[in-house]
């Protein structure tokens, strides 16, 4: 796979045809699975590259000021955007020349100029251009003018609903990650590197933690979750705190996660966090005994969970 991170290295990337999708695709959902599915089913029978088009930050920012938390940072994105065997991946920064263009130049500028579409999938509701005039019908317009294709592809529905990256926001801003994986395909996941923390852990409580410091702006509804930790590869089953720490009176958000049977020293390694199922809610104890007691059960809860889940 190759990325591309802008106009002038697309002017120098020779790309001489394709077939292309755009979109956030915040999530990388099974709803985007089947608009990708689709360009790269596209390519194949075209014998021609499969190109992602995504934009960085996320237009909202940039339009209004302010947007969701997204569910995916640019690099995961990006990541299992390679996973699923997109060939280029253009990641174009959205700023207000981008977002001032008129569907009709945008297409021009960014999609036949510099690397000649042959063919463009979009999801059923996709809106582009100055004040989101682009859509279907616009682009098969001007599929006959410039010799391009056009194909729609229709919502995916689970339980009656349309899979969509705010139907999954919403399960993980109320803790049900458990059911975020029908959507998404698989686990919810944050990223950060481990950090030094308070040290109440291993030193007051016995059992010691890795406290992260995310990149990720969607963080579970605080509680105790089962979850995977991925350390340098390597996956760990174990329970991981997502809160304030209510009986030491802490006031700043933590992601605190405790490995079974793990006891290395992984200050400043990144660390992947798969969250598999809420526990229980966050709660204020009488003291340091009485939470340690909670903590030992919900590590047994958190076994018993984990003991057959695949990820």
């Amino acid at each position: 796979m190759v990325v591309f991170d802008g106009l002038e290295r697309l002017n120098e990337a020779g790309i001489k045809g394709c077939v292309v999708t755009i979109g956030n695709f915040d999530g990388v959902h099974l709803g985007h699975r089947a608009l990708i599915n689709k360009l790269k089913e596209r390519a194949k029978q075209l014998s021609l590259p499969s190109v992602v088009i995504t934009f960085d930050p996320h237009p909202l920012k940039v339009l209004k000021g302010k947007c969701p938390p997204v569910i995916t940072p640019i690099k995961q994105k990006i990541d299992l955007l390679e996973e699923v065997g997109i060939d280029i991946i253009i990641c174009l920064k959205f700023d207000k020349d981008i977002a001032g263009l008129s569907a009709v130049d945008f297409i021009k500028t960014y999609l036949i100029e510099p690397i000649d579409m042959k063919e463009i999938i979009i999801g059923y509701d996709y809106r582009f251009g100055k004040n989101r005039e682009g859509d279907f019908e616009l682009l098969k317009k001007m599929g006959i003018d410039f010799g391009f294709k056009v194909w729609r592809v229709d919502p995916v529905f689970f339980q009656g609903e349309v899979i969509s990256s705010t139907r999954i926001r919403n399960l993980v801003q109320q803790g049900l990650v458990w059911e975020t994986k029908d959507l998404l395909g698989r686990f919810y996941q944050v990223f950060g590197h481990v950090v030094k923390g308070h040290r109440r852990g291993g030193e007051v409580l016995g059992i010691p933690t890795a406290n992260l410091n995310l990149i990720d702006e969607l963080v579970p509804k605080t509680g105790v979750y089962a979850v995977f930790g991925e350390v340098n590869g390597i996956k760990y089953p174990g329970v991981a705190n997502v809160g304030y720490n209510p009986t030491f009176g802490n006031h700043v958000l933590s992601v605190e996660v405790h490995l079974f049977n793990f006891n290395k020293n992984i200050y400043g390694v990144p660390f992947r966090v798969y969250f598999i199922k809420r526990i229980r809610s966050e709660k204020k104890f009488p003291g340091v005994m009485e939470l340690k007691a909670q903590i030992l059960n919900d590590i047994e809860t958190a076994r018993l969970i984990l003991k057959d889940v695949e990820i």
